[in-house]
């Protein structure tokens, strides 16, 4: 007689699946204002209103809460709907308007996520790696729209790589976190002069 299979509640699953959101949340939280390497593990229990053995059991470690945090941030940013809209443009001042106001809103919606990797990158015991997975999507949908201005009329003057590393420094995160939380801008303004600037070095005046 096959043994029987242990009996799982769907409650007691969905209580587990929230009690690791809140902890996730709260992580991201802490991280983001006092920095990974200043955050325990019972700092997170704490803020969480759990036991530090219950972040141990439902996700693990510190490391693997920032893992989690980076594979969820990757997931939430949506990028592949993002770029098809992109990509669907026939004109680069458009595609250049919807990549400003694609980034803008992931790196907006993002930012908590965002500052509480890039702050443990210093401590974290394999940050490079670390950061290469986060932004490795972000960098492709960069290089994928530098390719893409290189199929319209005019394109940029710039290769399709030297076009990508230009968007990676206006677009990319370091590019928006200068003007938004160094500077003090707005998005809407960073936004606006992001893509003005983007346009008026990559789109050739045509006589």
């Amino acid at each position: 007689m096959p043994p029987k299979r242990p009996y799982v509640s769907p409650l007691r699953e969905q209580a587990a699946t929230r009690t690791r959101e809140l902890i996730v949340r709260q992580a991201t939280q802490l991280f983001a204002e006092r920095g990974y390497g200043r955050v325990t593990v019972a700092d997170i229990a704490a803020a969480a209103g759990v036991a530090p053995k219950t972040v141990f059991a439902s996700i693990g470690s510190k490391s693997d809460i920032l893992n989690r945090i980076v594979d969820e941030g990757v997931s939430a940013s949506d990028y592949e709907r993002a770029m098809q809209t992109l990509l669907a443009r026939r004109t680069p001042e458009s595609v250049l308007r919807a990549l400003a106001h694609g980034t803008r809103m992931g790196n907006e919606g993002q930012f908590r996520v965002h500052e509480a990797i890039r702050k443990a990158l210093p401590v974290h015991e394999d940050g490079e790696a670390l950061w290469e997975r986060a932004t490795a999507d972000y960098r492709e949908a960069l290089q994928a729209t530098a390719r893409h201005l290189h199929t319209l009329t005019p394109p940029p003057c710039y290769s399709v790589q030297e076009t990508a590393d230009l968007l990676w420094q206006w677009f990319g995160p370091s590019g928006w976190r200068t003007l938004v939380i160094e500077s003090g801008w707005s998005w809407d303004r960073a936004e606006d002069v992001l893509y003005r600037t983007a346009v008026a070095a990559l789109v050739p005046a045509v006589a």
